[in-house]
Formats: C-alpha cells, structure tokens, sequence
C-alpha cells in the first residue's frame, strides 16, 4: 500500500514493514516470506517470541541494522552479529535519517499477559508527513488520549490495530480506539498465525470500523 511517499505492507501477525525514499523499517517480523527486503531498521514491541523472533530478525537484517528494543530483549538479541542496538522505553524517542521513532506504552489492563511494570512497548513513526502508530500488543489503554491529535495538520495517519482478543483488545474494542484515535487508515493485526485471532477478526474490526466511519482495510500479507 502507498501512503503519501511511504509504502507499507504486512508481514502477518504483527508484523509490518515501512519503504521511505532511503530506509526499510519491519516491526515484529514473524515468519516472514523469503520475499522480504533487508531492513535498516527493526523495531520490536516486545520479547514474546512471536514478536521477537531470532531466526526472522536475523533474515532480514544485513551489517550495521539497528534493532529497537524493549531492556527485556536485550539478551535475546545479543545474539545476532554486526547489528546495532537501541534499547529504549515508554517516551523515548530515536531519529534515525529524518525517521522519528516515539516509543509508547502497550499493556493489558484486564489480563496479565502483558503487563504495565515491563515497559513493553507500541511505536509512533514519523516521516515527512505520515504518522503510522503500531499499538504493540495492548488493550485500549489511557495514554492513547494523547495520540487523538496526529491525523490533523495535513498528517496521514495510520492506526495499526491488534483485533484478536485473548491477549490483547477484542475486535470491538479495538474499533473503539479507532473512533477514538480517529485515524485515516485504520489496518488489524495480530491474527491469523496460529497464536490468537483470525481473519474473521479482522473483518469484523473492519464492519465495526465502517459503522463509525473510519476507514479500515485488511492488508494482505507479503
């Protein structure tokens, strides 16, 4: 999908990957098809091994990528040779060639699967004029008030959203974080890969969004 002078596809599950004009950026690569560039820049939500995983990160990274990570997958990625590595938390920020990368919280409030007290993480990413937000794994949470702003001053703005419920918001609550966030673009994620979730989830995110009149789509994967 081309947004503005960006281009974003899906990697599956939680996975996705950015093309700006001179960087690829994937976040939580899971399984990925042979078919997936080399990346510049990896960012990972959080240490669950489907969010970090060794064997996909090492496929699409080259020398010199920097992985963004959470302090508990610091060991994990030690791993990985002649990369280099950012860890960071919620409120943090990183620019990496015009790229401005905002590190947010992601947490349940109603499950302990992922809980507040581990920093885990979703990110805002910034370029030119295209926000993407990737909500990490979360429920719909307090601090996503603050994010309400980004789709105004001429800004296309991407909400990318976890619809499977078990371990993170439900389809329809995650509809409700897209009536909140009021994005251009809301896409699902976290289905579909045998963990939680699947496209009947996400299609249903997608009829809840259209009622409210957000604009939702489901991206294939890649």
């Amino acid at each position: 999908m081309q947004i503005n002078n960006i281009k974003l596809d899906y990697l599956g599950h939680s996975g996705f990957l950015i093309q700006t004009q001179n960087k690829i950026l994937a976040i939580d690569p899971y399984n990925v098809s042979a078919r997936v560039p080399k990346a510049d820049i990896i960012l990972i939500t959080h240490s669950h091994y489907d969010h970090c995983s060794i064997k996909d990160i090492e496929k699409i990274s080259k020398p010199n990528t920097t992985i963004i990570i959470p302090a508990d997958a610091q060991s994990k990625i030690t791993k990985i040779k002649e990369i280099q590595m950012e860890i960071i938390e919620p409120g943090d920020n990183v620019e990496i060639a015009k790229i401005k990368i905002q590190a947010v919280p992601a947490y349940n409030t109603n499950k302990s699967f992922h809980e507040k007290k581990e920093g885990w993480l979703g990110y805002i990413i910034k370029t030119d004029s295209t926000i993407i937000y990737h909500a990490g794994d979360t429920d719909k949470i307090p601090e996503m008030r603050s994010l309400t702003g980004y789709g105004k001053h001429g800004n296309q703005f991407i909400a990318l959203l976890p619809v499977s419920g078990k371990f993170v918001m439900t389809a329809e609550e995650a509809a409700e974080v897209a009536s909140l966030l009021s994005p251009d673009l809301a896409v699902p994620m976290h289905y579909g890969a045998g963990i939680a979730g699947t496209l009947e989830d996400a299609k249903h995110f997608v009829e809840l969004c259209k009622e409210v009149n957000i604009k939702a789509e489901i991206l294939e994967k890649i």
